[in-house]
């Protein structure tokens, strides 16, 4: 009875103060008191928990029509996402936006293998021709990371077929000439025209086949089914994938009317969402290529930016984005801020535009100034509907960095700035031009203004394991703050339930790790 009497009198108690504790979100970054500020400099008060963790689901659109089951996104830039991090963060529920610093045709290629990577009924599978060689079949094998190729006889879908060449057919065989009808395996499992995607995954579970070929009455190929991508669904549950069962894939192109192509080819290979990447968004050259896209390929969702205010905001959802990217300056390795006095600090640039572009469906992404996971959470409180991360991925096995050991005896690898002089020179670069000199619209200029930094960043081991850090960190913090959700995490900011307190350099201070005489910080296992 005491304990009822307690709760009912603390309860009569709260309700006498005029306002909640904390900070409604609109007073917290009203820049007219204190000025712009960024993600170190406020906290989110907690909430109650009556839930697990894990019943906090992280669904988010990431575009109009695209959602993902994880807020987080990889740069396109060349140190951060090619093909390999593109996959692995699409298999973990995350993006990854394929960096466009190489000729079109590269591009166009790791936009193919991450297609390629993950299918339901492969409708499109590499074919072989009874002439193929041994040889031809293990090149392909190295070109597309994976084995197992039908062979038809004209080499073509839609043709009678005669077998498949596996990787244990062709891994030990000494005489690379050879036929691969010599080397072929013809005791196949097959399923008819009409087989439905469960049907014939239950058939390939019992078969203890690799591949099952999908043939039509006359026995003419007509699609392929893979024990690996069965085996993916079970191991990557929340994988961003297409009704297709193919992996969601996004990249980036730059403004200019070379451009055209390198989109074409990139579509061709079956690209899903384009990133018009420039470091300055609201230009008339990237409007100019919204609605370019749109006209061209409506089937193709955009993302435009980089912005930070509501006005550049309005001139590219005028011209058709489907998402925004928010941030100048802010990330690791730029220095626009410093050099061009453009910018905005992040925190402030992430409420102004998500708080706009919500009145008309846009889902934006919060790009730069994230060095842990509470920067993420903050970035998703304050709008935005995903959040991307260069540095912090840099480090990671599946990033196209190179490793080395540094001067302290650290195992490191390299990251750049795209507005970098390394970038702005680099000699790789091919005539369709260079992303990093194109994004900050210096391509023509005698003498580069760098707007980006190089540099290393430590080992972080693999992505397959920070990811899962990230997610299950975000699942935890949504729990303390009391939201099963990041729309109930936005609806509780826009109504003032969910509540923020500034805080002082000495309270970042405390907030960190401090008076020890050492100390590891190791932040997952």
């Amino acid at each position: 009875m005491t304990e009822i009497q307690d709760y009912t009198k603390a309860m009569e108690i709260l309700a006498e103060y005029p306002t909640r504790d904390g900070l409604h979100v609109d007073s917290l970054l009203d820049s007219d008191s204190h000025g712009a500020l960024t993600y170190n400099d406020f906290l989110i008060l907690p909430g109650s928990i009556n839930f697990p963790a894990s019943d906090v689901s992280l669904d988010t659109k990431v575009t109009r029509r695209f959602t993902i089951k994880a807020p987080l996104l990889s740069s396109p830039m060349d140190t951060v996402t090619g093909h390999n991090m593109a996959i692995h963060m699409a298999l973990l529920g995350g993006l990854g936006i394929i960096h466009n610093n190489c000729p079109a045709d590269e591009q166009a290629d790791m936009v193919r293998k991450v297609k390629r990577y993950e299918n339901g009924f492969i409708l499109d599978p590499i074919v072989l021709s009874p002439t193929a060689t041994v040889e031809d079949a293990k090149q392909l094998k190295v070109k597309w990371g994976f084995g197992g190729f039908p062979v038809t006889e004209n080499g073509n879908l839609h043709s009678k077929l005669l077998g498949i060449v596996t990787n244990r057919d062709i891994q030990f065989h000494d005489k690379p000439q050879d036929s691969v009808t010599t080397v072929m395996s013809t005791d196949l499992v097959t399923a008819p025209a009409g087989t439905t995607l469960a049907e014939a995954n239950n058939v390939l579970r019992s078969s203890k086949k690799g591949k099952l070929p999908i043939v039509d009455k006359d026995g003419l190929l007509i699609s392929l089914l893979s024990r690996s991508d069965l085996m993916k669904n079970i191991h990557y549950p929340l994988a961003s994938k297409l009704d297709s069962k193919q992996l969601i894939c996004a990249a980036a192109i730059s403004t200019h009317e070379v451009d055209k192509i390198r989109l074409q080819k990139l579509v061709d290979a079956g690209l899903d969402i384009v990133v018009v990447d420039s470091s300055q968004g609201n230009s008339m050259y990237q409007i100019a290529m919204i609605k370019y896209i749109k006209q061209q390929f409506p089937q193709i969702d955009v993302i435009a930016g980089n912005i930070v205010t509501r006005e550049q905001a309005a001139a590219l959802i005028a011209a058709g984005a489907d998402g925004l990217r928010i941030g100048m300056g802010s990330g690791s390795a730029c220095i626009t801020q410093e050099v061009m006095a453009v910018g905005r600090p992040q925190a402030a640039a992430v409420r102004s535009v998500c708080s706009f572009a919500a009145r008309f469906g846009v889902p934006c992404i919060a790009d730069g100034g994230v060095q842990n996971l509470g920067h993420i959470v903050k970035g998703l409180a304050l709008g935005a509907s995903t959040v991307m991360m260069g540095g912090l991925l840099a480090g990671t096995t599946e990033s196209p960095g190179e490793y080395f050991v540094s001067k302290e005896g650290q195992l490191v690898k390299a990251y750049r700035g795209m507005g970098s002089i390394a970038v702005m020179e680099d000699k790789g670069q091919s005539k369709e031009g260079n992303a990093g000199v194109s994004r900050y619209f210096s391509e023509n200029d005698k003498v580069k203004v760098a707007q980006g930094v190089a540099g290393s960043v430590i080992d972080r081991g693999s992505v397959t394991k920070f990811l899962p850090y990230l997610v299950t960190g975000i699942q935890h913090s949504l729990q303390d703050i009391g939201v099963r959700n990041l729309d109930s995490l936005r609806d509780g900011v826009e109504r003032g339930i969910v509540r923020f307190e500034m805080r002082s350099g000495s309270a970042q201070a405390e907030g960190n790790v401090n008076g020890l005489h050492t100390h590891e910080k190791k932040l997952y296992a």
